[in-house]
């Protein structure tokens, strides 16, 4: 079991960002765990028909199958390691296992065509 299963167990299990879960998801991701925790409790993972979206500060990026499109995950992280993942990634983790995915019924890329 890698760091990050261990710690998505352990959230699955509580239901919660618990203190402990929190430091565990902290201890394996250091500052993108902080800022997929705070976009989990600002509500910046929406759910669509066709993707997981994560609001970012500049743009919104689409998570989906643990990849991600940002800058981040394409160019600075080894996909091969499992443990790095990009906040959008992690956040997407977090917010399914504590049921705070704001869900919207509709497609994502209809609604990225108004954009």
């Amino acid at each position: 079991m890698t760091a990050v299963d261990d710690w998505q167990a352990a959230l699955a299990e509580a239901g919660a960002l618990t203190p402990d879960v929190v430091e565990r998801i902290i201890a394996v991701h250091g500052s993108r765990g902080r800022k997929a925790i705070e976009a989990v409790g600002e509500g910046r993972v929406k759910g669509y028909n066709d993707f997981t979206v994560v609001v970012g500060h500049e743009d919104e990026y689409i998570v989906e199958d643990g990849g991600c499109t940002c800058e981040d995950s394409q160019y600075n992280l080894d996909s091969e390691d499992p443990t790095q993942l990009c906040w959008h990634a992690i956040a997407v983790a977090i917010a399914e296992r504590v049921e705070a995915v704001d869900e919207h019924d509709m497609w994502y890329s209809e609604v990225r065509e108004l954009l």
